[in-house]
Formats: structure tokens, C-alpha cells, sequence
């Protein structure tokens, strides 16, 4: 019987057709449909639409990208000790050939979070993984669509419902695409938990009786259990959605104590009412349309104009940036025409984690898109002035932030008295390196990737835009003389200044040109694999270009010295060649440029992508110069070009 979701009224499966009954595939088949598979610790991705088109929105996945979902769920329970996931088990039993009967279940058995972004593919792949995840012994609640947010609160709230969760989107790619976010207690795994599940995942693919196997585990599945779980859902999601906004709130008070968040609330209601704030919700078809956004924000007492707000109504590109926030500043345009009080709208990407802005401003009437970068910056002084003020002089306060986070953080930190530490791309590495921080005494609000946008507040362990809203919303509530305003103001010797706008804190931020993290310009295609020896031979032509244009850079642009720093997990080392890395060297570079004074001035910034088959390129610019950034920018993807030719 097929089962479709009371709340979307979409597909979610039909628990008595298995969808693994086919002839099993030819390895070599199997294999290339895995080596697109890209395996990182940030998640897993590959294009799972059947005709291979990233941007074909079918959803039908390929007998072999079946037999890959299958690998998900066995990788996973084998991490979770689940009795079907067990190496032995496969070979006694052929390969699955001669299983006549699934392993007993353990008496405890653990339990799996599933859910899924609002991309087509989703659901087959949940069917196939849900399946093999309770033919391996696990009990599985099932949210369907649920922001990435969403489920990581739950699991965060509540641990010990939830061993393990398996989250399946692709992100801000493309609607071809798909991928899996495995992690526990609120947070993707670390590093080395991604590594064993990726080791796994890679021998799966090698073994020619583990594809048999699954097969037999999703044959054996008697479907009143299926079933059972399907017919939870309902209820699982709901409780769900109670469990984030009871997140979202603590998170914006920064107490789990009730007395804070009422006082919160009833902040932001007794602003509101006399000072209505309007903000658009541009949800493109995200799986933030079946999510806490709308009922969430209007309990506030704040004006919600929601747009493309069911799962699947996607109407541009996923990536929330650029021309893909027009829409939003558009018609937050529009309604500010006849209704000053709209003031912000927001953008995510698919999952629901990445949100970015449009604001306006009131000296012209016009509403503009915040970059990534600005977007991170914002957050910060409104969460790091608002707990400056809060907590006693001295406290030892820090941010954890990735390699290319623009240096306005430093500089709006230094005002603050924060410490900034600096980790590699990845959510989970600037995670860890927070919670390393806080184990030596920090106090650490805010972390994040100030490349990517979006903001990680504590005790959240992901991006949210309903925490960016927040922040916002609690900026804009906060008045008199002690207000996260006023406190930003002194740190950085403004005068006079009353008006706790939007606009106006923004103008307030340091100034620097960056690279766009999604721009053409900002990625490039190389054919060295080898990222290492790229690295190597990319040292030797920079200290090589310098002393070519030194004289040129001094002069032009007060450019007189340079560092290098490189990151790797949590760890940021200062040094120029392979003794500075580990293992394939597949960390990021990054070239400090510094004044006369030793002031750093700019930074040119390099990495090859975990998610995508992409070079990314950066740099970040004190100052507004456009053409000084594009002068370094070409010169850094010059000399890039040359490494590449030369290994």
C-alpha cells in the first residue's frame, strides 16, 4: 500500500514492494556509479537523479545507486555494532545467498533519527535505507521532510532517543543531487567518526557479497515493522517540531531556563507591538516550507509574507546567494513600498541550515542582499556585544571560525576583546575546535564558516537562519542605554549614536572586499589530484612571484610581508611546505599579506572541495578597493594555473 505524508501529501513509500528486487548488479557498475560519490566529512554526495542530469528533479534512483543507499545504512549500523551490519554474518552467509532469516534483534536496540531535505530523490533513498537499518536490528524514527536543524534540535534535546541520526540532502546543490549527514547529540560527526564510516563504505563497495546481502536483508524485512514506522511518522514529526521550537528559543536566550526565554519573548512582543518588524520568508521549496518558520516567528508578535513555502516548489537555483536572493529583495521591496515596517527577508538552501538576507535600508528605500561574509559578520557583533554586556568584565570570550572567514572578524573582535581561533572548512572541525575552547575556559557564543554564511550559535551545532533571525529580531528589541547597540558603539568609540537599525549596524561594520564562496570567480577546475604536490609546486612560484612584484605591491598597495598558515581539522599551523601538512595535504592554504605597521592587510586563500569537484579560490581585502581584490584574485588563480601545468 502506498503511504503518502499527511503534511505535504507527498510519496513517502510503499513498505510491501522492495526496492531492492532486481538482478544484482555487476561490480564493475556498482563501482562506477560510486566514483562520483563524494565522501567527506562535511557529508556525503554524489547525483542520485537516474539520468545521471544534476538538475533533473525525477524521482527514481539507478539500481546501482539503490545498492549504494544500501551501503549508507550497512555503513552506519556496522559504526552503531548493529548485529546485521556484522562482516562475519556476510560471509557465512554467502553473501547473503543462503540467509534464510534476519539476526536476532538485541534487547536494546539502538535508534536512528531519519530524515530528509525536500529534494525528489529523498525519499527512495530514505525507503531503501530505512529498511536495511531495521533489517539490521535498529528501531528508526522517521520525520520525512524536516530542516537539517529540525533534526539535529531533537537529537540535541533529546540523545537518548536518537543513538544516531542519517540525514539525507545534498545541501545548496543542485536538485540532482542527494547525500547523507550522519552524527549524534546535535552535531555531524567528527573526523575520525566519518573516516571509519567512509572506510566502511569503501569496503562495502569492494565486496561482491555484501551487494547480494543487502538484497536479502530488504527481502527478509517483514513490513508489519516498516509499516509501523510509517504509520509513526505523523507523530514523530510533530513532536519534532516542538522539540526545535523549544531549541530555537533557548538558543535565541542562550539559557534553558524558562524565566530567560519568557523574558525574551515578552522583549520581543512589547517591541513589536508598537514597532511592528515584517520579515519575508523565501523558502524555495526547501524543507524549511514543513518546518517551524511561519508559526514560529509569528508567535513572536513579527509579520511573516511566506513565498515558495511547500517542499518542492523550487523556483530558482538552490544556492542561497547572488541573483538567487532577488526574488526575496524584490518583493521585501514591494511591501516596504506601502508598509515601512518590512525590514528583512531570508533565503535557505535546501536542507534548511544556510540563510541569507536582504535588508532595507531607509536612506533610500531600496532593499540589498547581504554577502555570505557580511551576513556572519552581523550575527557576530549582535551575539558577541549582547554577551560582552551580560558577563563580567574580563571573561575570557572567544569565536571559532574556518580558514577563509574574512578578517572582519578579527577586526570586530579585537573591539570586543574576543579571541579568534581559526579551524578548517567544515562544520564539524569549527565545532570541535569550539568545544576544544571551551574545555580550556572560553566561553564560546558564536562559531561558524563565515565563507559559507549562516551562523552557529550556542548550543546549536549547525547553521541555522531561524538563530540569524533571532539575532536580529533581539538587536532590534534591545533599546536604552545598556543595548547590544549601545555596548557595540562603545567598544568601537561611536558617538551618538541612537538608532538601533538594521542599516545602521551594518554601516557600522569593518569594511572588506571578498570573494563570493559560489562566484565563477571563486572556483576553479584543476586537473592535479594530487593536492599536495599542487601545494608544494604553488609555494615554489609564489615566493618565486614575490620577489618579482614586491616592489609593485609595496608601492600600489602598502603590501610588505607575508605568512602562511594552513588548516587541517581543528588545527591552523603557520608555515610554508609539506612539513606544515599531513597526510594527502588536502587542507587549506592561506597567504596573510601585511602593512609596514605588520597590520594584516589581505589574505589569498586555497582548497579543494569535500563536497563538490571543485578548486575553491578566495580573497579578502581590507577596505572597499574592487580592483585591489581582482588584482589579487587574478594573480592568485594565475599562479594556481601554473602549479597545476607543473606536477
Amino acid at each position: 500500500m502506498k503511504i503518502y505524508d499527511a503534511r505535504t501529501e507527498l510519496f513517502v513509500a510503499d513498505p510491501a514492494v522492495d526496492p531492492l528486487a532486481f538482478p544484482t548488479p555487476r561490480q564493475d557498475s556498482i563501482q562506477k556509479a560510486f566514483s562520483s560519490m563524494i565522501l567527506s566529512a562535511s557529508g556525503w554526495r554524489k547525483v542520485f537523479a537516474a539520468s545521471g542530469d544534476e538538475e533533473d528533479a525525477s524521482e527514481n534512483l539507478s539500481q546501482e545507486d539503490a545498492i549504494l543507499a544500501a551501503f549508507v545504512a550497512l555503513s552506519l549500523a556496522r559504526h552503531l555494532g548493529l548485529p546485521g551490519a556484522c562482516p562475519e554474518l556476510m560471509k557465512l552467509s554467502d553473501g547473503g545467498a543462503k540467509l534464510q532469516a534476519l539476526p536476532d534483534c538485541p534487547e536494546n536496540p539502538c535508534t536512528v533519527l531519519v530524515g530528509i531535505d525536500a529534494r525528489p530523490t529523498g525519499p527512495a533513498l530514505a525507503n531503501v535505507i530505512n529498511r536495511i537499518l531495521l533489517a539490521c536490528g535498529a528501531d528508526v524514527r522517521y520525520l520525512f521532510i524536516a530542516a537539517a536543524p529540525e533534526i539535529m534540535a531533537d537529537s540535541s534535546l533529546c540523545p537518548k532517543e536518537a543513538d544516531a541520526f542519517l540525514y539525507i540532502s545534498a545541501s545548496h546543490n543542485p536538485v540532482g543531487h542527494n547525500g547523507i549527514k550522519f552524527g549524534k547529540a546535535g552535531g555531524v560527526y567528527t573526523g575520525a567518526e566519518s573516516g571509519e564510516l567512509a572506510r566502511t563504505m569503501r569496503e562495502l563497495v569492494q565486496d561482491t557479497q555484501a551487494y547480494s546481502y543487502a538484497q536479502k536483508l530488504s527481502a527478509l524485512l517483514d513490513t508489519t515493522s516498516y509499516e509501523g514506522v510509517l504509520s509513526q511518522m505523523a507523530c514523530q514529526k510533530e513532536q519534532s517540531l516542538e522539540r526545535y521550537r523549544s531549541f530555537v528559543l533557548a538558543t535565541a536566550a542562550d539559557s534553558f531556563v524558562k524565566a530567560d526565554q519568557d523574558a525574551l519573548v515578552a522583549q520581543i512582543r512589547a517591541f513589536t507591538a508598537n514597532t511592528p518588524i515584517g520579515i519575508v520568508a523565501e523558502l524555495n521549496g526547501s524543507a524549511r516550507g514543513d518546518s517551524i518558520d511561519v508559526d514560529f516567528l509569528t508567535s513572536l508578535g513579527l509579520k511573516v509574507h511566506a513565498m515558495n513555502d511547500k517542499p518542492r516548489q523550487i523556483v530558482h537555483p538552490i544556492v542561497p546567494e547572488g541573483e538567487n536572493l532577488e526574488l526575496c529583495r524584490r518583493t521585501l521591496e514591494e511591501l516596504f513600498t506601502t508598509d515601512a515596517s518590512w525590514q528583512i527577508g531570508y533565503v535557505p538552501d535546501n536542507d534548511g541550515d544556510r540563510g541569507n538576507l536582504v535588508y532595507i535600508r531607509h536612506s533610500d528605500g531600496k532593499a540589498h542582499i547581504l554577502q555570505a561574509q557580511e551576513v556572519f559578520a552581523l550575527v557576530a557583533v549582535i551575539e558577541l556585544a549582547d554577551l560582552r554586556r551580560k558577563l563580567p568584565a574580563g571573561t575570557r570570550m572567544a569565536i571559532a571560525v574556518n580558514g577563509p572567514t574574512s578578517m572582519r572578524i578579527e577586526s570586530l573582535c579585537a573591539a570586543l576583546d574576543v579571541e579568534v581561533h581559526r579551524a578548517e572548512v567544515g562544520e564539524a572541525n569549527v565545532v570541535e575546535l569550539a568545544q576544544q575552547l571551551r574545555s580550556h575556559g572560553a566561553v564560546v557564543r558564536l562559531l561558524g564558516e563565515g565563507s559559507n554564511g549562516g551562523n552557529i550559535t550556542h548550543p546549536a551545532k549547525v547553521r541555522d537562519p531561524m538563530n540569524t533571525i533571532m539575532s536580529l529580531v533581539k538587536f532590534l528589541s534591545s533599546t536604552g542605554d545598556d543595548s547590544i547597540f549601545a555596548t557595540w558603539n562603545n567598544a568601537i568609540g561611536a558617538k551618538n549614536i541612537k538608532n538601533n537599525s538594521i542599516e545602521a549596524i551594518i554601516d557600522s561594520l569593518p569594511v572588506y572586499t571578498t570573494t563570493g564562496a559560489f562566484s565563477s570567480a571563486g572556483k576553479m577546475q584543476v586537473t592535479c589530484s594530487d593536492h599536495g604536490r599542487l601545494k608544494t609546486a604553488y609555494e615554489k612560484i609564489f615566493v618565486d612571484e614575490w620577489r618579482r612584484r614586491q616592489y609593485v605591491l609595496a608601492k600600489e598597495y602598502g603590501i610588505v610581508s607575508w605568512k602562511e598558515y594552513q588548516t587541517e581539522g581543528t588545527v591552523c599551523r603557520e608555515g610554508v611546505g609539506p612539513d606544515f601538512r599531513t597526510g594527502a595535504g588536502k587542507g587549506g592554504l592561506k597567504i596573510v599579506f601585511f602593512d609596514a605597521q605588520n597590520n594584516p592587510t589581505d589574505f589569498i586563500w586555497m582548497r579543494g572541495s569535500g563536497t563538490e569537484p571543485v578548486f575553491r579560490v578566495l580573497v579578502d581585502c581590507k577596505g572597499a578597493s574592487q580592483s585591489r581584490h581582482d588584482y589579487l584574485l587574478d594573480w592568485h588563480r594565475e599562479m594556481i594555473a601554473k602549479a597545476d601545468s607543473s606536477v
